[in-house]
């Protein structure tokens, strides 16, 4: 189907739009930036102070929105939950504790059902942070600190559809639980903690230990032993490698499938050499308390496909393969 390149046609406005859409918007994220200051900070320092949960809540579109910032506090250190304001008024707002803040948003600040829970929520106790579009709203006039998420216009054509609102609200919740997330100290492996089904968990949470091979399945021999029973090890473990070891299990080297297929182009006799003889000195290895992505990236960057696993006194504990990784979905 070809479309008429005609300035007034039907596509050339939608893409007119959509660009027109994201650019308000954008300006929209912008504003917010010269308006954070004092109460921002402040509204920092009353969620750590508290000894429960953010919650947070919001009708509409706002309520959508309140549900992701609720969801990103979550996984970033801040304890958080949504409530909707009008099941708040059926029961709900048994879920709220003095010990708790409550985060409302409203672009208007004079949502209804919000309205009506304003005089329960100072009579419980639980701090109140507004995030509105104006200062003189009733919600505003109510709330302990007001979060400014005014934004010039929406980028609706009729500037009635919640839109850059609705964007601006939830950047400001970004900068907010990113605030709070650095104050706390939260690091990768906090996140992966709150993560544990998806990857970054995988990655921050598995260890070597999780996945290397242990015991009698890791290839290795003495290194008297004939290039014949190295063969024969190498071949019986399936690592594409054997570990070279003394009597106490310390490595003094591996003899992996590319160091066969090397010696085979060179020409070597192999047949009267010793394990001893042809394994290489200097192997690859990693601590037994490694994350498994580490021995994924020693193998990367030294374009291996295993390392061998060491204990805290450098004794041989394990192997781990880029395929055990990749059973493990580490990579």
């Amino acid at each position: 189907m070809t479309v008429s390149a005609h300035p007034n046609s039907a596509a050339q406005r939608a893409i007119a739009l959509a660009q027109e859409t994201l650019e308000i918007e954008a300006a929209a994220v912008r504003g917010l930036k010269d308006r954070i200051g004092e109460n921002f900070a402040k509204a920092v320092d009353m969620v750590l102070a508290i000894r429960g949960r953010v919650v947070v809540m919001g009708m509409g579109k706002s309520g959508h929105i309140g549900r992701k910032m609720a969801a990103t506090f979550a996984s970033t250190g801040t304890p958080a939950m949504f409530v909707h304001p009008a099941e708040a008024s059926h029961g709900d707002l048994g879920m709220i504790t003095a010990q708790d803040l409550v985060l409302a948003i409203s672009n208007s600040g004079e949502s209804q059902e919000m309205a009506v829970l304003l005089p329960v929520l100072k009579r419980l106790g639980a701090p109140l942070i507004a995030m509105t579009g104006h200062a003189q709203s009733t919600m505003a006039q109510h709330a302990d600190l007001w979060l400014d998420s005014a934004v010039a216009k929406e980028a609706c054509p009729l500037n009635l559809a919640p839109t850059a609102s609705t964007t601006a609200q939830m950047a400001l919740g970004d900068a907010l639980a990113v605030a709070l997330l650095d104050a706390r100290g939260f690091r990768a492996e906090d996140f992966a903690r709150s993560h544990p089904g998806g990857a970054l968990g995988r990655k921050l949470l598995t260890h070597v230990s999780d996945v290397m091979r242990s015991g009698d399945a890791i290839p290795r021999v003495l290194p008297e032993a004939s290039f014949s029973d190295l063969m024969r090890e190498m071949s019986a473990k399936g690592l594409g490698a054997a570990a070279i070891v003394d009597g106490n299990d310390q490595v003094l080297g591996i003899f992996t499938d590319g160091d066969l297929r090397r010696l085979v182009e060179q020409g070597k006799d192999l047949r009267s050499s010793l394990a001893g003889d042809v394994m290489h000195r200097t192997p690859r290895t990693i601590g037994l308390g490694a994350l498994a992505v580490e021995a994924a990236d020693l193998m990367e960057s030294h374009r291996i496909t295993s390392v061998l696993v060491l204990d805290a006194q450098g004794r041989l504990c394990g192997a781990v393969s880029s395929n055990d990784l990749m059973r493990a979905k580490v990579i």
